[in-house]
């Protein structure tokens, strides 16, 4: 195995802001509150900031919680990547009758109810959460294409911010983290499996994105017939799956 090098250079944010723009400074980052979607499918999208501790509100069924990364240097894996600490993105979803963007159970509902916090690939009770909420026009069909209109809708909003995040100086991160795929010849080979979904819908996973979590070039697990892949520590750690679940 190649002992890539990756290095994970984190920038944490203490505040969250709307605005104009998207803009990172002095550990603040600001964000837009317009966003371009498709009127025949989607009645409204918003975006609201959710601040740490409160979460007594209601929401639509939770589709997604998403880290925000991006590559600066090299492909998932390897390089250079920065993320973002502090905050995260809540995508939720229904129609205009109410009806839930869910297949086998829906979570709307009061967040605090329905969201566990402070467990790992959650976020903390501390972080600010980016609400990018969609409402679907009734006639439009729950279906898998629209399932993944959504996900690339937010993935496109939050495109905007790692085009910002690309541009910060790695000096000023505030904690750099590397880790390397090594060889131990001689020692038993540890393979760790990862059941993942795949049969349709929503129940489907993206691999190998161009940005850490991200959908942009991803390869869908049902389009490669939930065939068997092999994965990196490092390529897992960087993000090469996206659950779309």
């Amino acid at each position: 195995m190649p002992k890539e090098k990756l290095q994970i250079k984190a920038f944490h944010i203490n505040t969250v802001t709307l605005g104009k723009k998207v803009k990172i400074d002095n550990n603040v980052l600001t964000i837009p509150t317009e966003i371009v979607y498709n009127k025949e499918i989607f009645e409204t999208v918003s975006i609201k900031i959710i601040k740490p501790k409160e979460h007594d509100i209601y929401v639509n069924t939770i589709m997604d919680i998403v880290p925000i990364s991006t590559k600066v240097i090299g492909r998932l894996g390897e390089g250079i990547t920065h993320t973002l600490t502090g905050v995260y993105t809540l995508l939720t979803g229904a129609n205009t009758k109410g009806e839930q963007m869910h297949e086998f159970g829906s979570s709307e509902g009061i967040l605090s109810k329905q969201l566990v916090l402070n467990k790992a690939g959650s976020p903390s009770v501390n972080d600010y959460l980016i609400h990018i909420d969609v409402v679907i026009k009734d006639n439009v069909d729950f279906d898998r294409a629209l399932a993944f209109s959504i996900f690339e809708l937010s993935d496109l909003y939050l495109q905007e911010i790692r085009e910002i995040m690309k541009v910060l100086s790695g000096r000023d991160a505030d904690e750099v983290h590397e880790f390397y795929n090594t060889s131990n010849p001689g020692k038993p080979k540890v393979a760790l499996v990862k059941e993942v979904a795949g049969q349709g819908m929503m129940y489907d996973n993206q691999l190998f994105p161009i940005e850490p979590s991200g959908i942009d070039k991803g390869i869908s697990i049902i389009d490669m017939n939930n065939m068997p892949v092999l994965l990196t520590a490092n390529e897992y750690r960087d993000g090469a799956i996206r659950a779309m679940v």
